[in-house]
């Protein structure tokens, strides 16, 4: 196996440009790393815990996904999808429900923030809790446990939670696991280097404290504005300015170059006007993301296409937890029943599960198409059309050998078929063509 590295991102909001260079830019750069396996999705369940509100929750999802798209994620390399797409993660989370000591959720740093603040008011200490927010480590690991990462980027906040998820693993290895390790013990990759951008007041940019500068919500002109709000010192223009701890020279920092850097320190030492600077860093930062927020309004105005991506991204994920959630069943006792469960003799091997098949076919249009058929004849796949039968068969081929992981790039009709069901039913096929 490769290694795995898995990013969740809270869909609570709209992405500002701290969290662009402090979280997106760096880990699309990690996401292109040869030899690792990198899973991002979009923790929609997560989300409930902070917010009620529907539409905020909706409309984050459909933000957050156009962004990260935007900014340069290739869902043909890495594989991103939305937590409530997985239905294998909720019960995960059950089974380890079940093997978790509530003392463990005590201790968890949310939890205990909450009820110290309620004890300071005078409250009872569970005032206001929900058990979302109780449990909210037990949902983390099961994120993280189901894909069996290796690797998990997370600030040195986070970090409890990633010994919580390796405490459960090890226990559920211990009670099930039978000499087998089920779970891969993760490790917190503490993010010791990030990037953290000052906002429009000095202070760490963050929505809580309405200092941010939007990312592209609001166009060339709300990032204009943004930056002209910026605090700086009341020195005139051609007096010396110091950069060194100025919030505008942090941002701007943040996207020059070393040259660039430099040259915009030198100027500022000789008297530079801070109307100028702001006019330049909005310049400069506008060349960067400019490009991309194009590509985002794009995306935001086909969110069919954002839709498409994340179900097949949901796909690849779903090949690669079904398997595992099977096996975890079986070791809890979640199988079916034989005589073996009585007592009685050993339950006669099973025959072997009947395959699906591909059918290729010349329509009245005169185009050639392919489609998948489960065994009970259910539709799993159904491609668009081909102007040749040999490009059709190519990819019929292609889908055999390296089942369920193309199925981001294939040419599909998405409207039709089960793309969960086939992914399974083309690693099946994929694994029956290597053992032939």
């Amino acid at each position: 196996m490769s290694e795995r590295v898995l990013t969740g991102i809270t869909t609570t909001g709209t992405p500002h440009l701290g969290n662009y260079v402090g979280a997106i830019r760096p880990s699309v750069a990690a996401s292109r790393e040869p030899g690792v396996q990198s899973f991002f999705f979009l923790a929609d369940y997560h989300a409930l815990i902070k917010c009620d509100d529907p539409a905020r929750i909706a409309r984050s999802r459909l933000e957050i996904a156009a962004t990260w798209l935007a900014c340069g994620l290739d869902p043909a390399r890495v594989t991103f999808y939305r937590q409530s797409d997985i239905p294998e993660i909720p019960e995960l989370t059950w089974l380890l429900t079940c093997v978790c000591p509530k003392g463990l959720m005590n201790r968890a740093h949310a939890y205990k923030a909450a009820t110290d603040a309620n004890e300071a008011a005078g409250q009872e200490p569970d005032d206001g809790v929900s058990m979302g927010l109780f449990s909210y480590p037990i949902l983390m690991a099961a994120d993280i446990l189901l894909f069996n990462a290796h690797r998990v980027p997370v600030g040195r906040d986070q970090v409890q939670h990633i010994e919580m998820a390796r405490d459960m693993a090890q226990r559920f290895n211990h009670l099930f696991g039978a000499g087998r390790e089920l779970f891969v013990l993760p490790r917190a990759e503490i993010e010791e280097d990030v990037a953290t951008l000052p906002g429009l007041d000095g202070r760490k940019m963050s929505k809580s404290y309405d200092n941010t500068i939007p990312l592209f919500a609001g166009g060339a002109a709300a990032l204009k504005d943004a930056i002209a709000r910026i605090v700086t010192d009341s020195r005139a223009p051609g007096e010396p300015k110091e950069p060194d701890g100025s919030a505008l020279v942090m941002v701007h920092d943040a996207f020059a170059t070393p040259d660039e850097r430099a040259a915009f320190h030198a100027e500022l030492r000789a008297g530079l006007a801070w109307g100028e600077a702001k006019q330049r860093l909005v310049a400069l930062v506008e060349r960067h993301i400019g490009p991309m927020r194009e590509r985002y309004v794009e995306l935001m105005a086909r969110p069919d296409r954002i839709e498409d991506i994340l179900q097949a991204g949901a796909a690849k994920a779903r090949a690669v937890a079904r398997p595992l959630l099977d096996e975890l069943r079986e070791a809890v006792g979640l199988r079916p029943a034989t005589a073996a469960d009585t007592g009685g003799a050993a339950p006669a091997k099973p025959r072997a599960e009947a395959l699906a098949a591909f059918k290729q076919y010349r329509e009245a249009d005169g185009r050639f198409y392919f489609k998948l058929v489960a065994a009970d004849g259910a539709l799993l796949l159904q491609s668009t059309g081909f102007d040749n039968g040999r490009d059709a068969g190519a990819w019929v081929k292609r889908l055999k050998a390296e089942g369920a992981a193309a199925l981001a790039e294939a040419p599909l009709d998405r409207a039709q078929g089960d793309l969960a069901a086939a992914a399974a039913a083309l690693d099946a096929l994929a694994a029956a063509e290597a053992a032939a």
